[in-house]
């Protein structure tokens, strides 16, 4: 190479104009990512704090009922009416109650039944109202959409068929008596 070919390289590689943007280009991805992500997670928190509230409610209406046990859909609606920003909660939103025996207790399957929208609808799944002085299994799954489905967190999330995510709660509760 000759000299001023080499003082020219020497130069290009000596100047640092430009190091700002090249670490802007390397670190805003990373940034970016770390938001996009903290926003999903607000909002699969928001969602299942709201899920606990209304089957929080749900459950305490139960308890302090009038000895009267409500049906499926009357407990279904209260959930969705406490759980205040949750979108389609009645057509996303899936329950299962039981009766447990303290002496033998069993809970409930592992694996939720939540409704999927890919699949024709299925009829309740293991639904017994409560009765007075009997523990009661209740969960409630609740299926949503992902803000961003194919990125970051939205990908990382458990979905179905149809790209919707789960949120799963699970109390437990003694109807009191008349």
């Amino acid at each position: 190479m000759t000299r001023p070919g080499m003082n020219r390289l020497r130069r290009f590689l000596a100047d640092e104009g430009g190091n700002a943007t090249v670490e802007f280009v390397l670190v805003f991805p990373v940034f970016l990512a770390l938001m996009i992500m903290s926003i999903e997670l607000g909002f699969v928190t928001l969602r299942h704090t709201l899920l606990e509230r209304g089957l929080d409610m749900a459950v305490r209406e139960i308890r302090l009922g009038t000895g009267t046990a409500p049906e499926h859909d009357q407990i279904k609606r209260i959930i969705c009416d406490n759980a205040l920003m949750v979108r389609d909660c009645e057509q996303n939103l899936r329950l299962e109650m039981r009766p447990a025996d303290l002496r033998a207790f069993s809970s409930l399957d592992t694996t939720p039944d939540c409704t999927d929208a890919s699949e024709p609808s299925k009829p309740v799944r293991a639904f017994t109202p409560g009765q007075q002085n009997r523990l009661m299994l209740l969960r409630a799954c609740l299926r949503f959409d992902p803000l961003f489905p194919d990125r970051l967190l939205g990908s990382a999330l458990q979905t179905d068929a149809t790209g919707q995510g789960a949120i799963v709660s699970m109390t437990a509760f003694v109807q009191e008596p008349i």
